[in-house]
């Protein structure tokens, strides 16, 4: 009786511990994947959301946040796992410069019950990735070029860049408030 006993516990604990092993990896791995598709998701998104015209007119780098937001939301569609529920936020995009700030949280397999009685809520481990971009220009630049652009558009690109300008400053005190 005692070996028995002994033997059951030996494999109650190895199912315990395969257990464990499969939730951690799992945590792991996800919040891994998770990860890269956000990143690869959100630079992808901010190339396509690029203004090719104002860059080409006045030498401005420049997105279109709708454009990125439409874009992101495709993408990511795309590319999830869908055993897992997952909740987008922006947080910043300013269009000139350009920079975006996303946080991804996505919702694991594992759940814990907490309260009692009719308090009882069933809570879901959560994974968040939080990702910042900003895109910089490092290719050189053709003097030539330059005194062009400045001397044929230069009226045309100072209205649109206080356009942006006064845009962003708009939206920023908006999500201070």
């Amino acid at each position: 009786m005692n070996k028995g006993m002994l033997t059951v516990g030996i494999i109650l604990l190895s199912l315990i511990a395969l257990l464990l092993l499969n939730i951690l990896t799992n945590f792991s791995t996800g919040s891994e994947l998770d990860y890269y598709l956000v990143k690869e998701t959100t630079d992808a998104s901010i190339k396509d959301a690029l203004d090719d015209t104002l860059y080409s007119d006045c030498g401005i780098i420049r997105i279109d946040r709708e454009k990125f937001i439409d874009n992101f939301l495709y993408r990511f569609a795309n590319g999830v796992d869908t055993t897992r529920g997952y909740k987008i936020s922006f947080y910043d995009i300013n269009e000139y410069p350009p920079k975006v700030s996303v946080k991804v949280d996505s919702l694991t397999v594992l759940s814990f019950k907490s309260g009692s009685g009719e308090n009882e809520k069933n809570e879901s481990a959560t994974i968040s990735t939080s990702y910042d971009s900003i895109v910089e220009s490092v290719e050189k630049i053709d003097p030539v070029v330059e005194i062009q652009k400045r001397t044929y558009t230069k009226d045309f690109c100072k209205q649109i860049l206080e356009k942006s300008e006064a845009k962003s400053d708009v939206d920023n005190s908006d999500t201070n408030n």
